[in-house]
Formats: structure tokens, C-alpha cells, sequence
């Protein structure tokens, strides 16, 4: 029988997994974001040196991690779901490089965008600070939408191993008519990040794979949806 898309129902099937596999996330999680302070102190050193060739270096070694980081847990979220009832390798957990060169593809296309937005648009206002305002108000609405159309990227990458411009327009499509309820996922995940950030490190080893488990499930919900066949994930509660 076909579910239609529902928040409250994303959040519940979401919480169900985590608790099944409590264990596994959370060591997968800790070892994540112990990477994600990595990459944050190789920033920090990347934003510090005047070395042209090191800067080009630490970037792309930085989205290289980045990518490996993202997408790994993305494939043990999808492998947890799918692989319910048998088990599964580790090696099944380890991002192909096309899928991590489609990320960093991706990453490359939004910086790229925002980069000739500001260098085109905003700086040449610079006299006009009213005129100026706008435009960088009119570039960060567009920005928002734009990463809210193509927020489930990373899934279709993972899920489907499509390529990046693929992707893009995958996400693009299931994203239509349901706006509204993935701001209302996003602003439930922003809260809970929040939380995780208020308990430190221990609260963002719980928050930060729930989040991402909840834009997974959203994912697979607005598949289903848009494909109009039975919701398998529902029955997971």
C-alpha cells in the first residue's frame, strides 16, 4: 500500500533505525567526527599559509577527506537500512571514487557559482552599499533554495551511483511540491544539532548520525513518493 510522504513518520522511522543499530552508528560516528576535527585543524593551518601551492594542496586533500567522510557514513546509513535481515562487510562501507569525485564535483559547482556571483555581481556594487545589499540579499535566497532543491544530491550518488550533474537533477525532482516539509526536516535537524552541540562531543556523536539518518529516510520517503509504490522504510517502526 503507498504512504504518502510524512514528517512525523520520517522522524519515527529514523529514531527506529538508530536504535537498532545503536552500537555500530556511534562507533562509526565517533570515528567520523574525530575526522571532521581533523579536517577542521588542516582548515585551520590550510587558511593560515601564504604558500599558493600548499593552499591548492591542503584543499583539495581537505574535499578528498571530506568526500570519504560524508558519503562513508551515507553507505553504512543505506547499508544498516538495506541489509537489515543479513550481514554486511565493512568493505561495503567504503565509498567508490566516483563517488567521491562526483562529491567533490559538486562541491566545486557550488563554490564556483557563489564565487562568480559575488566576483560578477556583489563586489561590482561596492558603490551602491543599498544596491549591493540586495544582491547579496537576492544571492543567499537563491543559494538557500537552490541547496534545498538540490539537497539529496549526495544520496542519489551513494544510493544509485549517479554522476554529479545526474544527481543534481534527481534531487531536483523528487524536492518538487514537498518544499515546505523538508524545511520542517531541516528545522528539526538544526535543533537537534544544536542539542548535540550543547552536550559537546558526546551529544554530537548521537545528533550528527541522526541527522543524517533522517535526511536519508526523507530521501528514500520522497523516492517512494514520487515513484508511487509501496514505502518499505514505514514498516520499519
Amino acid at each position: 500500500m503507498y504512504h504518502p510522504f510524512s514528517i512525523a513518520d520520517t522522524i519515527s522511522t529514523a529514531w527506529s533505525i538508530i536504535k537498532r543499530n545503536f552500537v555500530t552508528i556511534i562507533v562509526y560516528s565517533t570515528l567520523v567526527v574525530v575526522l571532521l576535527g581533523v579536517i577542521q585543524a588542516v582548515n585551520f593551518i590550510y587558511s593560515a599559509t601564504s604558500d599558493l601551492t600548499l593552499q591548492l594542496i591542503l584543499f583539495f586533500l581537505l574535499l578528498l577527506m571530506q568526500g570519504y567522510t560524508t558519503l562513508g557514513l551515507y553507505k553504512l546509513i543505506f547499508t544498516l537500512i538495506d541489509s537489515e535481515y543479513y550481514e554486511f562487510e565493512f568493505s561495503q562501507l567504503i565509498p567508490k571514487i566516483r563517488m567521491v569525485l562526483s562529491y567533490i564535483a559538486i562541491s566545486l559547482i557550488f563554490a564556483f557559482i557563489v564565487t562568480t556571483y559575488n566576483f560578477f555581481v556583489v563586489d561590482k556594487l561596492i558603490n551602491y552599499p543599498a544596491t549591493q545589499a540586495v544582491a547579496q540579499f537576492v544571492g543567499v535566497v537563491t543559494l538557500l533554495y537552490l541547496a534545498l532543491r538540490f539537497m539529496f544530491c549526495v544520496c542519489f550518488i551513494v544510493d544509485e551511483d549517479s554522476g554529479p550533474f545526474e544527481s543534481l537533477g534527481q534531487s531536483f525532482v523528487i524536492t518538487k511540491g514537498n518544499i515546505t516539509k523538508i524545511i520542517l526536516i531541516l528545522l528539526i535537524s538544526i535543533g537537534l544539532i544544536f542539542l548535540g552541540l550543547a552536550a559537546l562531543f558526546v551529544g554530537l556523536i548521537i545528533t550528527y548520525p541522526l541527522v543524517n539518518i533522517i535526511l536519508v529516510v526523507t530521501y528514500r520517503k520522497l523516492v517512494y513518493s514520487h515513484q508511487d509504490v509501496d514505502d518499505d522504510l514505514s514498516e520499519t517502526n
